[in-house]
């Protein structure tokens, strides 16, 4: 975490204040760290997988297996564990405006605002230093993430749905509502059995949301 941190406290000043300003917070959207989410999302996946890649044997890991490795790795509740880590809450609430500290107390507990603004953070860190400063630092960032992820890789619809053929059941999913714009869309999902709703989850892609979903539903059922 040392060098994320150090370049995020080198950051220009006006990229440092990009980064913790939430849409809410500014008349101009594009002061706000989306953008930046935008960017920084990108290159935490490159670095993930080009990190990755290299480490994982070509005849036990196929495209599939990787990706899913990497899922984990980069998930938004991997990011927002990173972004506790940096101090990004406490960062964040420093930065609010005055007049909003309800807000900004609610905000630096939502998984989805943690995860942007890390992920803001290494598009600022990107912008200021280029893509293999950044890449190590969010290497060393994401390690413990990165080494559960390989250790302990997690598929929650995989484990639901063979729990589920043992009583003849089958699982369908459905997204029950999305928030946000294109570039930083949060999906609610629903896992249903016969008809039933048995789990529900939220991610920033429809995986995710499906993965929390199965994952809720194993632990209605005790699994």
């Amino acid at each position: 975490m040392r060098r994320l941190a150090d370049l995020l406290d080198r950051l220009p000043d006006d990229l440092a204040r990009q980064v913790f300003t939430h849409s809410s917070w500014t008349d101009r959207r594009a002061d706000s760290y989306e953008r930046l989410a935008f960017l920084g999302d990108s290159v935490l996946g490159l670095a993930v997988t080009t990190h990755l890649y290299p480490r994982l044997e070509a005849d036990r890991y196929g495209a599939g297996r990787l990706t899913k490795i990497r899922a984990q790795a980069v998930s938004g509740r991997s990011c927002m564990e990173v972004a506790e880590r940096l101090g990004v809450p406490e960062r964040l609430r420093a930065a609010a405006p005055q007049g909003v500290g309800q807000n900004a107390d609610a905000l630096v507990r939502t998984e989805r605002v943690l995860a942007s603004v890390i992920e803001a953070v290494i598009g600022a860190v990107y912008l200021d230093n280029g893509y293999e400063t950044t890449a190590e630092a969010v290497v060393e960032a994401f390690e413990p993430e990165i080494e559960t992820a390989l250790e302990h890789p997690v598929d929650f619809k995989s484990a639901l749905q063979e729990r589920l053929a043992r009583r003849g059941d089958v699982v369908a999913y459905s997204v029950a509502s999305e928030e946000g714009p294109p570039h930083d869309r949060v999906f609610e999902v629903v896992a249903e059995v016969a008809g039933n709703q048995v789990g529900s989850g939220r991610g920033r892609s429809k995986k995710d949301a499906e993965q929390e979903a199965a994952r809720t539903a194993l632990e209605a059922m005790g699994a």
